[in-house]
């Protein structure tokens, strides 16, 4: 009998590098500053020998979240591709040292590199990313091990890998896995530009395969080509529970007849990057311990605030502690 989990995630495996860079650096290196761009291979092999005192640490939007449920105290395993490299190796190790299984080998003799980014922090604070979305991007199928997806009491699903069909075939396999061994199963929508070239699948999956969404108010709209309200409503038509964050502005939780608001608590980030990949740790965590939605809601919004708080995408202080200084648990 395989291990049972209370949250799997699945997603792109991606280390981020993280180096200092001046303003200076950027400009002799092409880098345009303050902002998220995919790069291609050699690109990113000029970026990464380019770096000085590089720190390394495993990432990727679901990576990090699942990282967040361990760090909690949950039962939690990544899905996710990398090469049998170095990186790929410090990838699956670092997880498995923070106390979340990575039951995917590392991939001996693959023609992709293990996936990057390579992050420069200027001395404003400013993050400029990088990203080689290499072997991680390929991931389908035959990298979900039914076992695992159908021993998850929550799965969770990262809305950039449906860009590819055989990302939307690996989701669809570990979905109904997750659902024949009694769990639940949700996605991020993660980017609203992703949710416009995938609009019909996005909808499938959201309807026939997903028992929670999480999005913000732009992807949201992008699903529904409507305002935010109506694609709420139709959003609760078709899904059991509807997750909508909203830049600073109180979180909409919906699940049937059920609508909460839970307010933000308003504070200058030092680094937003792992807002969102936090509060959905929160969140789930709230719901695999059996929470009320509101209370679920309020540990996404903890946890997400912890980590604006300070550069890098995972928390650092002990968020269980947080949330009992709330009297949450």
């Amino acid at each position: 009998m395989s291990e049972r989990y209370d949250v799997v995630g699945i997603g792109n495996a991606i280390v981020d590098v993280i180096a200092e860079g001046d303003d200076t650096f950027l400009e002799l290196m092409g880098i345009t500053k303050g902002i998220m761009q995919l790069v291609e291979r050699d690109r990113a092999e000029v970026l990464y020998a380019a770096m000085r005192n590089r720190r390394e640490v495993p990432g990727g939007s679901v990576g990090n979240t699942v990282a967040g449920t361990g760090n909690l105290g949950l039962r939690s395993a990544f899905i996710g591709r990398v090469r049998d490299d170095a990186l790929g190796r410090f990838y699956a190790k670092s997880l498995e040292l923070e106390g979340t299984a990575f039951p995917n080998r590392p991939v001996a003799g693959a023609d992709l590199p293990t996936s990057r980014s390579m992050i420069f922090v200027s001395q404003d604070g400013e993050r400029s990313m990088n990203t080689y979305l290499g072997i991680s991007a390929e991931l389908g199928p035959e990298d979900v091990d039914e076992a695992v997806a159908g021993n998850a009491d929550w799965l969770f699903l990262e809305g950039y890998l449906f860009d590819k069909d055989k990302g939307k075939e690996a989701f669809l396999k570990a979905a109904r896995a997750c659902h024949r061994g009694g769990g639940r199963a949700g996605i991020a929508l993660s980017d609203p530009f992703c949710v416009d070239r995938h609009r019909g699948d996005f909808r499938r999956l959201v309807r026939d395969e997903m028992d929670f969404v999480i999005g913000n108010e732009h992807e949201w709209e992008s699903l529904y080509q409507t305002g935010l309200d109506a694609a709420l409503e139709a959003a609760r038509a078709e899904c059991g529970t509807v997750v909508c964050t909203r830049s600073g502005a109180d979180v909409i939780l919906i699940r049937g007849d059920e609508r909460v608001s839970v307010p933000v608590r308003r504070v200058v980030p030092v680094d937003a990057t792992g807002a969102g990949d936090q509060f959905a740790a929160g969140f789930l965590y709230g719901m695999a311990t059996g929470q009320p939605l509101r209370v679920a809601g309020r540990m996404g919004c903890i946890a997400a605030a912890e980590v604006i708080a300070h550069f890098g995408a995972r928390p650092e202080a002990d968020v269980k502690a947080l949330f009992r200084a709330e009297g949450l648990i």
